[in-house]
């Protein structure tokens, strides 16, 4: 008896026959593959139709004649692109660039002064980040008219001036440093806002942990800016780099709408409308914004290598 019972527990157990995986008939694997595809169809039609087809039809007028009316245009090759780059006139618009750029970096550093200060626990911060971010959403057309008017010699600046015992008969537009100067403010005024929210929305994402820490180890609010918020808004402060320089670099909305170009105003891409428009000559203008393009994509491209976005850990 004992014998059998010692066979018995020697025996060793059969291991269970691997469970087969049965796999799915070829029509659902099919289904399932093609179904990310048919919730992107929609939204890459759109994109492909009215960004990419746009772009190689303007890559492709940039090497020909076309006066944008004509039916008939002939291919000249790079003819448009050597006198894009042999006229200095045509690349002399981009100094104007310069003010926009100069208004930008003022842009940057209000917009985070006002995230930083809204952030806290401040008096009336609702009521702030509406007034901030407001302009944005305001038409560029609109505002170009607003400004238009507040500028203008007798207008609301001339008349605020007035009343603070400042006498002025400058003609705000008149001038190219000054209308530059003015134009490039009322840039700073409209797309504050947009720096604004992406600043306090990349603040507000910091965990709070980190905040009652430092307040605990005796930290100031200079510190915790320092040592916690600006290493925590690095990706975004990035981003609003590039969109500001790219910005800088293709001005149009409101130095049309204001001056039209005149007084020393016009944009690189003012210059373009006109070459298309006013002067018919598609090919060239077409040249010029592959020309533009290139020089956006070089400055971020330039950018990125310098300050790479690695991923932030403050923990």
């Amino acid at each position: 008896m004992t014998d059998t019972t010692t066979e018995k527990v020697a025996r060793p157990h059969r291991a269970a026959p691997p469970v087969r995986k049965t796999q799915a008939p070829r029509h659902v694997r099919l289904r399932r593959g093609l179904t990310p595809w048919l919730f992107l169809a929609a939204p890459l039609i759109l994109l492909i139709t009215f960004t990419y087809a746009p772009v190689a039809n303007m890559v492709a007028y940039s090497f020909t004649d076309w006066d944008g009316v004509s039916p008939e245009l002939s291919y000249t090759g790079a003819e448009n692109y050597a006198e894009i780059f042999t006229r200095g006139e045509l690349f002399q618009v981009f100094f104007v660039s310069g003010y926009y750029l100069a208004a930008s970096v003022v842009q940057i550093a209000a917009a985070l002064y006002f995230a930083t200060i809204l952030s806290f626990n401040v008096r009336f911060r609702n009521f702030f980040k509406g007034v901030l971010f407001f302009p944005y959403l305001i038409n560029g057309v609109a505002i170009g008219f607003v400004f238009l008017y507040f500028f203008q010699d007798g207008g609301t600046l001339d008349s605020v001036l007035r009343l603070l015992g400042v006498e002025s008969d400058r003609a705000w537009l008149g001038t190219s440093t000054s209308a530059n100067a003015s134009l490039a403010g009322v840039s700073v005024w409209r797309y504050m806002g947009l720096n604004f929210v992406l600043f306090l929305g990349a603040i507000q994402s910091i965990p709070g942990e980190l905040y009652e820490a430092a307040e605990l180890d005796g930290a100031n609010r200079w510190h915790r800016f320092r040592y916690i918020i600006a290493p925590g808004i690095r990706p975004v402060l990035s981003l609003s780099v590039i969109l500001s320089i790219s910005g800088s670099l293709s001005v149009f909305e409101i130095p049309y709408i204001m001056t039209g170009g005149a007084t020393g105003t016009e944009t690189f891409v003012i210059q373009t409308v006109k070459l298309a428009f006013q002067f018919n000559k598609t090919g060239l203008a077409s040249a010029a914004a592959v020309v533009l393009l290139l020089i956006i994509l070089a400055v971020t491209w330039v950018q990125r290598r310098l300050v790479p976005d690695d991923k932030v850990d403050l923990v």
